[in-house]
């Protein structure tokens, strides 16, 4: 055999080589295996990660969340265009009923585990509620404090207009722990459906105080001034969130949640005076 006969053949050798080394590694990247075992082709896992989260999100929220969840809201709607977030904010206990009785929402965020335990007892969260924050009472005053109220007991003063949350509401059962604890007995001039109400008594000068979140007192600005108690600290109220099993759109309703439980929801939750779960 001459060398150029020989040379000829040693390089068609090598380029059929080449050929299946090639073959190989195409099917392998073809047939990558998931986290999960299953396969799933390149193209088809970029295309899952470049899923659009799209349509509308009711939120049912309690009313101290109002401020920091409609931020939330906004910020969602940035990162996911064409997605709109809807909330519905009031006393807890108001719309756990509002939900168990039909109403139509995704997500629920009660400032209680008792309120959402009325959702949860109906079976109508998918899953296991979070804990996502917590929240201490104050006592809101009318500006400068004029009635040089410095501790729970002087609610009990004669002649003090104090405003409460109705007990059945997380705020109203939080107060009452706290007096109960200090063995103190109040006559409030009302008791309010929600906190944002018993809040707006003192902004509206109808009464001199009221026993409200830390969070409603920094959201009110100069309108009322704040006054620290050490019982509040055997009240705090932990704020659960769920996926309701009604949700419309439950992809969407799940990003939401994300949303408020990441590190950049939490950052604006607890820049409004809510405290880390």
């Amino acid at each position: 055999m001459t060398r150029s006969v020989r040379r000829t053949r040693t390089l068609q050798m090598a380029g059929a080589g080449a050929a299946v080394l090639l073959a190989l590694s195409g099917c392998s990247s073809a047939s990558s295996s998931s986290s999960d075992g299953s396969s799933s082709s390149g193209s088809g896992s970029a295309a899952s990660s470049s899923r659009k989260v799209t349509g509308t999100v009711t939120v049912f929220a309690a009313a101290s969340l109002k401020e920091t969840f409609t931020a939330l809201g906004k910020e969602f709607e940035q990162q996911h265009p064409g997605t709109k977030v809807t909330f519905n904010f009031g006393g807890s206990d108001t719309l756990a009923a509002s939900i168990t009785g039909g109403a139509p929402a995704d997500v629920f965020a009660a400032a209680s585990p008792g309120t959402m335990k009325i959702v949860t007892d109906r079976k109508d969260t998918a899953g296991a509620p979070a804990t996502f924050v917590r929240n201490q009472l104050e006592i809101a005053t009318l500006p400068g404090n004029p009635d040089r109220i410095s501790s729970l007991k002087d609610l009990t003063r004669s002649g003090l207009k104090v405003v409460l949350c109705d007990k059945a509401v997380p705020c109203g059962a939080a107060a009452q722990k706290a007096l109960t604890a200090a063995g103190l007995e109040p006559t409030p001039v009302s008791y309010e459906q929600d906190v944002k109400s018993a809040l707006n008594k003192v902004v509206l000068k109808e009464a001199d105080a009221a026993v409200v979140y830390k969070t409603d007192v920094k959201a009110a600005g100069g309108k009322v001034e704040g006054v620290e108690f050490p019982e509040a600290a055997k009240a705090v109220n932990d704020y659960p969130i769920a996926l309701l099993d009604n949700a419309r759109d439950s992809a969407a309703a799940k990003a939401f949640i994300a949303l408020v439980r990441s590190a950049e929801g939490q950052k604006v939750l607890t820049r409004a005076g809510f405290l880390k779960p």
